[in-house]
Formats: C-alpha cells, sequence, structure tokens
C-alpha cells in the first residue's frame, strides 16, 4: 500500500478541506453521531447541507455523472469520506445515497432510474434497509418474510428487525424469499418497497441511547407491484451483496473513532486520578489509540483493493466488525478514564463532559448490540464464496 496522496489526490483533498472550512456551519458538525452512528441524518437542517453539497456536485461522490452523481475516482472517493469524516460533517440521506442509489443504478431497469434516482439526490426520499429478521441471526439467508407471487403483484407478509429510519423513510430496500424449495441463498428476491403501501406498519424501538432509530417494521398481506422488483427473480442475494460493496471501505468509521480515543485521551491527560488503577487505565487508552490505527490500515487496505479493480468482500466485511467491537472496547475504556462519574448522563451537574462518557456507552453497545455488523457481512467473512459471483 502507498499511503502518500498522488498530486491529483492532493490537490482534491486540498479543495475538499478549503470547501468544509468555508461552508460546514459549527453547529451541523456532529461529532458523537459521526462516531457512533446514531442519530445520523436526523436533523431537519441536514437537507441544508446536502443542498450545499449539491453546489459542489458531491451529493453522491460515487454515483456516475450521467445519473447526477460526482463521477469520482475509487481515491478521491476515500479522500472525500475521510476528509468528510475529520470535520465532523453530518452524512444526510446517507443509506439513499451511499446503498440504495448505487444498487439501482447498477442492477435497475431505467424506470427503476427515472423513479428513484432524482428524489434521492434531492433529499426527497429517505430509505431504510429491510434485511434482519428476529429469527434470522448471524444467518440473513435463513429469512422467513415471503413474498408470493399474485398475477402482476407480490403479496408480502412478514417481519424486519433493526430497521434504521424505517420511521420516517418512504421507501425500503426489501429482501424476502420468493421460492421456499430453492437453496437458501437463492430464493431471495430485492423489493424496492413504498412504505405507505396499506399493510406496511412500523414499530418504533428505543434503543439503550435513549433513541427511536432502530424500528420493527411488519408486513400483512403489502401488495408490491412486479416494476418495485430489482434485478433478477429470486437473485436478491446477490444483489444486497452488491449493496454492500458500495461505500464501504470503512474509512468515516475509523476516523472517527480516532476522534473520539483523541477526546478520552485529552480527558484523561486534564483529569488524572491518583488511584491505583490509573496506570492500567493510562495503558488502556493507548491499546485503543493503537487500535484506532490498525482500523484505518484495515481501510486503507480495501480502497487499494478497489483502486486496482479487485473486490475485497472478505476485507471490508473484517474492517467493518473490527470497528463495530472496538466502538464498544472505546466506550468501556471511556467509562474506566471518567471514574465513577462517567456513569452520569446529561443534566447532571457532575457529569464528565455534559454526560458524553455515559452517552457514548450507550450508544455504543446498544447499537453495536442491535446490529452493528449486518448478518450478510458476518457470512462473507465465515463463506467468502457467497460474494458477488453471479453464476
Amino acid at each position: 500500500m502507498d499511503f502518500r496522496d498522488s498530486p491529483e489526490d492532493a490537490t482534491f483533498r486540498a479543495e475538499v478541506r478549503e470547501f468544509l472550512r468555508a461552508e460546514l456551519p459549527p453547529d451541523l458538525r456532529a461529532e458523537d453521531d459521526a462516531v457512533l452512528g446514531v442519530g445520523v441524518g436526523e436533523n431537519p437542517r441536514d437537507r441544508d447541507w446536502l443542498l450545499t453539497l449539491a453546489k459542489r456536485g458531491w451529493v453522491a461522490p460515487a454515483w456516475p455523472k450521467e445519473y447526477g452523481g460526482a463521477g469520482l475516482s475509487v481515491m478521491q472517493q476515500f479522500v472525500f469520506n475521510e476528509e468528510i469524516a475529520r470535520a465532523s460533517a453530518p452524512r444526510p440521506n446517507f443509506l439513499a445515497i451511499g446503498l440504495a442509489g448505487p444498487t439501482i443504478i447498477v442492477h435497475g431497469t431505467e424506470e427503476q432510474k427515472r423513479e428513484h434516482l432524482a428524489g434521492i439526490l434531492s433529499g426527497e426520499t429517505f430509505w431504510c434497509q429491510g434485511f434482519s429478521e428476529p429469527g434470522s441471526g448471524s444467518d440473513l439467508a435463513s429469512l422467513q418474510t415471503r413474498a408470493v407471487r399474485d398475477g402482476d403483484d407480490f403479496i408480502i407478509n412478514g417481519q424486519k428487525i433493526w430497521t434504521s429510519g424505517a420511521h420516517r423513510a418512504q421507501r425500503m430496500m426489501l429482501l424476502a424469499r420468493t421460492d421456499t424449495e430453492a437453496p437458501k441463498h437463492k430464493g431471495i428476491s430485492y423489493f424496492l418497497l413504498d412504505m405507505k403501501s396499506p399493510g406496511v406498519s412500523v414499530r418504533p424501538l428505543t434503543n439503550m441511547a435513549d433513541t427511536p432509530s432502530f424500528n420493527e417494521v411488519f408486513f400483512d398481506n403489502v401488495r408490491v407491484p412486479k416494476k418495485d422488483l430489482l434485478g433478477e427473480l429470486n437473485r436478491g442475494w446477490y444483489v444486497a451483496t452488491t449493496t454492500l460493496d458500495f461505500e464501504r471501505s470503512g474509512i468515516i468509521n475509523a476516523v472517527s473513532l480516532q476522534m473520539l480515543v483523541r477526546q478520552i485521551a485529552a480527558y484523561a491527560q486534564a483529569h488524572r486520578r491518583a488511584d491505583g488503577a490509573w496506570p492500567s487505565v493510562r495503558y488502556e487508552v493507548v491499546d485503543r489509540a493503537v487500535e484506532t490505527e490498525v482500523a484505518i490500515i484495515f481501510s486503507y487496505r480495501v480502497v487499494t483493493m478497489q483502486a486496482k479493480g479487485q473486490i475485497p468482500n472478505q476485507e471490508a466485511s473484517i474492517t467493518k466488525l473490527f470497528a463495530s467491537e472496538l466502538a464498544q472496547r472505546i466506550a468501556r475504556t471511556g467509562i474506566k478514564v471518567a471514574g465513577l462519574h462517567g456513569q452520569l448522563g446529561a443534566g447532571s451537574p457532575h457529569a464528565p463532559l455534559g454526560g458524553r462518557f455515559e452517552a457514548w456507552y450507550r450508544i455504543a453497545v446498544g447499537a453495536t448490540i442491535a446490529g452493528g455488523t449486518s448478518e450478510i457481512q458476518r457470512s462473507v467473512i465465515a463463506q467468502r464464496g457467497l460474494g458477488l459471483p453471479r453464476g
């Protein structure tokens, strides 16, 4: 790996930094949300930021220009995401721009592209991801939500869980079983579900961080037109792995976790304790700092493979898993640094950093337990051959 920017990438990095310095309002910097991925996109003013990005053509850095994107190279996308993370800039409509849109570009019909891409770019259409189910565990391919053909429609029944943003989404990337006789990975189809369809109900799940970002979604004889089938019938598993191939270097998470450790280290330097446990706590902070460097190296490995035209299925999945579990370790270390007062939440006059240590812990542990790493990514780690083959 070459850790140095090419002259062109260095110029682009300087351009992005200057843009963020000049255009990103201080009150839109969301350090904690960017670090731990909870609540991202919930701020109504995020749409203003999206419009600011649109003026530079940077709403969808990875999309081809013919579909309204920036058409950036793999390395330019990496540079852009790294600088966005270091500036703690919001990522409005991330699921739609980073996952749904690119998947539609690859697998969608021209009609589907016309119907969905413009609303994603403008920020008018929010998307959620209907993959996880209560009984699937780490084996997503065992999902039980059914889609039965009925003329030109499909009738869907079942349930999804841990569905981030479903409470405000207009569309869902939905996986459902369409062939119960086929091997489980080959009997799944991918739908672009209208969340306003009769029979769809959303029940918010308040997580350990008191944030209602997760949801349960129930489908009771939901009628979905055939035009909303994305890709081939019974090939939804492979469409889903395409979804996970976008925006997957992990640099945003890695950089954000590094920034969090630096905040914890700064607090530790300013609030040294005299108890006997303090030396081991200091070493623990150093361990976390080293681990964030490892996470960044993982990200550089992934983007290096992408730049060479390779598909880093296993590498990107490991990167995601490592970062998810590292977020938990960092939060626990933060609580140790803050001591007993670190358990106090916002509103307590004795809470360090206004209760942020306690919030980091609840967010990291709660969010990661709830689904910090997708089932497909875990499955790819275990079975490398289930990635993108089309055969």
